[in-house]
């Protein structure tokens, strides 16, 4: 897809793709080499995710505004994306006319956002995970037993049990693999990476 989207921006007459990579952790190094106006990113990328990227150059480049362009239709991944320093946050599905005037608006400094994620964002309720219980979620989703997260957390078995049920409960979750999916989903947890 990134190809023929290249092909189709460098078609506008008036945007030029100044750089390429398919990897999270090489944007900032392609970036500062090419210094565009905007970074239009993907979340799932190898290395690191979109938005730890977005993060990343903002820091190292502050002058380049970030689009996200993302299949993944999610409230919570929309705020900790503009919590990171996107500008704007697109489906992969809008029209390329629709991708390019995004690109335009950000360049000049405007915010461009798809509207139904919008909505659902300034909709969703805000966590209701504590830290700790958040904490212990996270990882869960990293595939811990109840005994590692105990060790990695300095608690005891019992009260790493007692968090999840707390979890379960307020998620609504039917297990904890489905509670993993609704805090992510949610933004409350962000996607649980090893190492």
């Amino acid at each position: 897809m990134r190809g023929a989207l290249t092909i189709l921006l460098n078609l506008t007459g008036d945007i030029e793709v100044v750089a390429e990579t398919d990897r999270g952790d090489k944007v900032v190094a392609h970036a500062l080499a090419a210094a565009p106006d905007v970074a239009v990113l993907d979340i799932e990328m190898p290395g690191c995710d979109g938005i730890e990227a977005t993060c990343r150059l903002r820091q190292a480049m502050p002058s380049c505004r970030v689009l996200i362009l993302t299949a993944l239709a999610q409230a919570g991944l929309l705020r900790r994306a503009m919590d990171a320093g996107a500008s704007g946050f697109l489906l992969k599905d809008a029209p390329t006319e629709r991708l390019a005037e995004s690109i335009r608006r950000i360049a000049q400094g405007e915010r461009v956002v798809d509207a139904s994620l919008a909505l659902a964002a300034m909709s969703a309720t805000v966590t209701p995970l504590t830290d700790r219980e958040a904490s212990v979620l996270g990882l869960v989703g990293l595939g811990a037993t109840t005994g590692e997260i105990a060790a990695e957390l300095h608690l005891s078995a019992a009260t790493v049990r007692n968090y999840i049920s707390s979890v379960l409960t307020k998620t609504g979750a039917r297990n904890r693999t489905d509670a993993v999916r609704i805090a992510m989903e949610s933004g409350w947890i962000e996607r649980p990476r090893h190492g």
